[in-house]
């Protein structure tokens, strides 16, 4: 694969740099976030974003198929993969792009969703202990965070509607067109993900206790109807069928089970409990198990998820409760319903390392904002009722 496609390739992709960069930074304003901050956060991830063009343009990755299938003629759109390589396709096929320079489009899909990310853990952290803050500062400079959500691929997508699915749920009120313009994002990409969140919010929207009963009623029907709409497209996606026949969902999980169980980044999931499924697919590798310098960067990153899962979930189970004014009914269903469902069916434990960032963002959230005590200080203007907000 042609790395750079000449002086129109070098130059496209350092064009696409500056627009990504006054984006960043036109969202740093949106997002309530040090624009210097902004500025260290998207090189950091473009670095990762050329870090992981070189790796895949050496050692092969679905993201070159993705930039290959794009030239070619007659690009369909279709949920999924086929959604990807038509996104692809306009910067490649027709703005004729180079390699370097797709990639660098895609991150900045990417980099929104940790703009994003990084403004809901700050808003939780405003009136809470330094050592907090710079916690969540570490966390957003993950290189697992920033690695798989900087390439041509599903991930960034995915990544930036969990990101920006988050940010509305801070005031949903306010926000609702920014969570459904977030539920059709990851519904272009990961359609099955997209009707777990709306089976989150109608269930958020039923037993919600800011709405009156005919606004539970209206809105609790029509989520209700866009789940029955979405779900048979997400199970038809993944391959489930209509999902009327229970036997073909157990069929289906079995079968994902056993995929790719040759693989050295492979575990044996099936024969796990649901417990160490669970644990699997959010916290491994673990450092003795990491055989490549990415597996230990990642069992470095699950050292600190571990470590915020234990403090947040003894903070959970002693009834500790966050003050904030998000909507955690719709927070909790989906990150739990999505991490349950993914662990039953993820074998390949290189697929749970990309995937779980659907999902560690939210949990990351809900976990963080329940640590520390509230300091004596004057409140800032909260970041979920800002005129500038997104």
């Amino acid at each position: 694969m042609e790395y750079f496609g000449g002086g129109w390739g070098v130059a496209s992709a350092i064009t696409v740099l500056v627009i990504g960069l006054y984006l960043t930074l036109i969202l740093s304003r949106r997002f309530y976030i040090d624009q210097f901050l902004s500025f260290a956060i998207y090189s950091w991830h473009s670095f990762f974003s050329f870090l992981y063009a070189w790796f895949v343009n050496r050692d092969g990755g679905d993201a070159i198929m993705y930039h290959r299938a794009s030239l070619m003629e007659h690009v369909e759109f279709e949920l999924g993969t086929s959604a990807v390589i038509f996104i692809n396709s306009f910067f490649s096929d027709h703005l004729g792009l180079s390699f370097l320079g797709c990639f660098f489009v895609f991150n900045i899909f990417g980099v929104i969703g940790i703009l994003a990310f990084y403004a809901c853990m700050k808003s939780s952290l405003h009136d809470k202990s330094p050592y907090l803050k710079y916690l969540a500062l570490i966390i957003v400079f993950l290189p697992s965070v920033n690695f798989w959500s900087s390439a041509i691929g599903k991930d960034s997508i995915a990544f930036m509607a969990t990101g920006l699915a988050l940010w509305a749920s801070l005031n949903l009120h306010r926000r609702m067109p920014l969570m459904v313009m977030a539920v059709l994002v990851m519904l272009v990409v990961r359609p099955h993900m997209a009707g777990l969140m709306v089976i989150a919010l109608s269930v958020s929207f039923v037993f919600s206790r800011n709405v009156t009963l005919l606004q539970r009623i209206v809105c609790g029907v029509a989520s209700v109807a866009a789940a029955a709409v979405m779900i048979p497209m997400a199970l038809e996606y993944a391959g489930v069928g209509d999902g009327s026949d229970v036997d073909a969902v157990v069929t289906y999980i079995e079968g994902r089970q056993g995929e790719n169980m040759s693989g050295g980044s492979s575990v044996d999931i099936a024969s796990m409990s649901l417990p160490m499924q669970l644990f699997t697919y959010m916290f491994r590798p673990l450092i003795f198990e990491a055989r490549s310098i990415f597996q230990l960067a990642a069992a470095v990153d699950n050292i600190i998820l571990l470590c915020l899962f234990a403090f947040g979930g003894w903070a959970v189970f002693k009834g500790r409760m966050s003050h904030l004014g998000d909507n955690r009914t719709f927070l909790w269903v989906y990150a739990l319903l999505s991490w349950g469902i993914l662990a039953m069916t993820t074998a390949n434990l290189g697929i749970a390392v990309r995937q779980k960032w659907m999902i560690a963002p939210v949990l990351i959230y809900l976990l963080i904002s329940v640590l520390g005590e509230q300091r004596a200080m004057k409140r800032e203007k909260p970041v979920s009722h800002g005129s500038h907000s997104i």
